[in-house]
């Protein structure tokens, strides 16, 4: 008896979108109707495919509400995964002394191929929020402070190839043109951290700074989030320099 074939790389393409579209929505999930139009499937491919991922306990549903989750199978594959590419613990406290110190929301981000994840976050003790990121959104690079601040330290040559071979303008709005996002990645590298003027939600600032690997490459980013009346110009700086300390600090952590 044949093996059964293995499935084609447009295939695999649609289950990564789909399980990256329901890590998304977590932790309230999402409709496969929600899913489909996340990923562009039609409704019934969705379908097969959610279920089929369902079997093999890599996602849930849930029998009332019909919403789809991550799965038990995929927090047993990333425990394994965790030593390699987790470093929550090490920056923990960090993100915790963020929160403490400015009173904003401030999370810890990785980036996965064009896009950054946040992966942490705590919530500081202003009370207005912008509500813009929470753990297990992603963004593109450029998009957003965090992406932006690692974007901006890559090597010219990999920003170039990368502004040519995406339209974030088509997605994102005119603010994401390549030339506006050449603009704020050269302020960025002047500054030494990121700044995001209201680009994604009317009224809500972000600043971000990156985070380097041991092979000295942008690999996270620390970020800081909040309403426009609190990211004045003198606090924006205040905030900033508190931001390169804290990723140079995690930095360093993460070279020992």
């Amino acid at each position: 008896m044949n093996a059964p074939a293995a499935p084609g790389p447009h295939v695999v393409a649609r289950i990564g979108a789909l399980l990256r579209a329901v890590g998304a929505t977590e932790p309230t999930g999402a409709s496969t109707t929600e899913l489909a139009v996340a990923t562009s499937l039609a409704r019934p491919t969705a379908h097969r495919l959610l279920v089929s991922l369902a079997d093999q306990g890599l996602i849930d549903r849930d029998r009332v509400t019909g919403r789809w989750t991550l799965g038990p199978e995929l927090y047993l594959l990333g425990a394994g995964a965790a030593g390699r590419y987790d470093i929550s613990e090490q920056a923990r406290d960090i993100v915790g002394r963020l929160a403490r110190e400015t009173g904003e929301s401030a999370f810890l981000s990785a980036r996965r191929g064009d896009e950054t994840v946040c992966v942490l976050s705590e919530e500081g003790s202003f009370p207005l929020r912008s509500h813009v990121l929470h753990e297990g959104v992603r963004f593109p690079l450029g998009v957003a402070s965090a992406g932006l601040a690692i974007l901006s330290h890559l090597p010219v040559r990999e920003i170039d190839d990368y502004l040519a071979r995406v339209d974030l303008e088509k997605s994102w709005g005119p603010e994401h043109s390549g030339g506006a996002i050449a603009a704020r990645i050269e302020a960025t590298r002047a500054r030494g951290y990121a700044v995001n003027p209201a680009l994604l939600v009317e009224g809500s600032w972000g600043l971000g700074a990156a985070v380097f690997d041991r092979a000295g490459r942008p690999a996270w980013a620390l970020s800081l989030t909040g309403v426009e009346t609190r990211f004045r110009p003198d606090r924006i700086r205040e905030m900033g320099d508190l931001l390169l300390d804290q990723a140079h600090l995690l930095t360093g952590r993460l070279r020992v």
